[in-house]
């Protein structure tokens, strides 16, 4: 097997002189799989001889054989080594493109619940009747649908009328919605000086113009709001109080009944983006609590259950808005799909997407101590059930953010840069580090030592190959 890397490893290296070593590593094992030459079960070598034979350090031939996993192209075990896994499945174990490397991931479940998640599937499929679900039906979702939708907002929420739920195709399609028929009359929305991208794109698109709100440890000024609110132009405050992404900043009480207060003597209605409320486990009342007749409440399954699963649930304030939005809704997008309904559906009523909350969350804890013990000599912001965490880059360094996030992203750390966040032209020498996606937990780990190797080396970051 040595023999047969150290030709392989000769070959790539005058083909792919720029690529890193630790790639080349995973590449010549998957061109070995791939001509048959390495065969499933074969032992590869133990890391020290691999790296002696590359001449590369201990650092990059571990973290060659940690892409390989990565791929799903090996498998490792403490005490017996690591071994060919043999040809990767058509649809690959983890994405990790560039896009995906770009985006807020949870934390994917284990193989005991993947195996739940496609019997709930299939029982679904057993028991509906597929040609209905094939059909058109009325925006919002069906009656089992919102009953479900009910069940889970009320995990976050007090008990919620059905007449105010919708279930829709995703929260982004929901903010879709709501700046539609919140600023048909032209306006602006008040916003962080750091928010959910998606919201910038989603402005951007419809012409609606964004005013940044200054933050101090608590969130958004309310006497900045105010100040807003005095011009007449101001058509909803949107924030995201829990876990919010990117700081990782949960509004405490007391600044979410400032900001109320306001918006309540101006009759601004609050946008309230709650994707990682369900993560959290100690509860803050809501703005849909404090002011329940102008808060739109919107929550979702993708930071919680999977990115793929496109369902979002909205309470309204009161049913005659709510169906508003519907209207609204229904010109943007026709319907949400009533099999992806159905999946949610199906999966809240089973517990399964309980077991899946729990288990993100459970995890998102170890991968936050992990981080913590890595990253202990740098600061940054994190939450204890919440998978990513803001990483503060030290000002002497003179660091570009977005150069930094993209040679993280090239060394495989999902990093962001504060740029993508920031709404007042002014980004904060910062990025955004996401612990969750299809990464294991053992890949998650390699991921912040090399984020801690960057940090620790910033004279030669730019050229850093482990």
């Amino acid at each position: 097997m040595l023999n047969k890397i150290a030709n392989r490893w000769k070959t790539h290296q005058q083909q792919h002189t720029a690529r890193p070593a630790y790639l080349l590593i995973a590449d010549i094992i998957a061109d070995g799989i791939n001509s048959g030459e390495f065969q499933p079960r074969d032992r590869l070598p133990p890391l020290r001889d691999l790296a002696a034979l590359l001449a590369i350090n201990y650092t990059t031939a571990t973290r060659g054989y940690a892409e390989a996993r990565r791929r799903g192209l090996i498998d490792s075990r403490p005490g017996m080594g690591s071994f060919i896994r043999g040809k990767v499945p058509s649809v690959p174990l983890n994405g990790g493109s560039s896009y995906e490397m770009t985006m807020n991931s949870p934390i994917e479940p284990g193989e005991e619940l993947a195996q739940a998640i496609a019997a709930g599937a299939i029982n679904l499929f057993t028991q509906k009747n597929i040609l209905a679900l094939l059909r058109y039906q009325d925006f919002g979702g069906l009656a089992d649908d919102k009953a479900m939708a009910k069940v889970w907002l009320e995990k976050q929420l007090p008990p919620v009328s059905i007449d105010e739920i919708l279930v829709t195709p995703g929260i982004h399609s929901a903010l879709v919605g709501l700046l539609t028929l919140l600023c048909r009359h032209g306006g602006s929305v008040c916003v962080s000086d750091l928010i959910y991208p998606g919201l910038k794109a989603i402005a951007s698109q419809l012409n609606i113009t964004l005013q940044s709100l200054p933050c101090d440890e608590d969130g958004p000024l309310p006497r900045a709001f105010e100040h807003q609110c005095q011009t007449g132009n101001i058509r909803a405050l949107y924030v995201n109080p829990t876990i919010q992404n990117p700081t990782t900043l949960t509004l405490p009480l007391r600044r979410r009944e400032a900001l109320a207060d306001v918006a309540l003597r101006y009759s601004i209605p609050v946008i309230e983006d709650e994707a990682y409320a369900a993560l959290a486990t100690q509860h803050i009342a809501s703005f849909s609590e404090l002011i329940p007749e102008l808060t739109w409440y919107l929550t979702g399954m993708s930071k919680c259950f999977g990115p793929g699963l496109r369902t979002a649930f909205v309470k309204g304030p009161g049913k005659r808005n709510t169906q508003l939005l519907a209207g609204a809704l229904r010109a943007l997008n026709v319907m949400a799909s009533p099999l992806t309904n159905a999946l949610a559906a199906q999966w809240i009523q089973e517990g399964t997407a309980d077991r899946v909350l729990q288990s993100v969350r459970a995890e998102s804890t170890i991968r936050q101590k992990i981080a913590a013990n890595i990253l202990k000599e740098f600061s940054y912001r994190a939450t204890p059930e919440g998978f990513h965490l803001w990483l503060l880059l030290p000002r002497h360094f003179n660091w570009n953010p977005a150069e930094m996030a993209v040679q993280l992203r090239d060394l495989g750390v999902s990093a962001v840069s504060s740029a993508a966040f920031c709404t007042d032209n002014n980004p904060p020498d910062a990025i955004r580090i996401c612990l969750g996606g299809a990464w294991s937990r053992e890949v998650c780990t390699e991921n912040l030592h090399t984020l801690a190797h960057v940090m620790r080396n910033p004279l030669n970051f730019g050229s850093v190959i482990l």
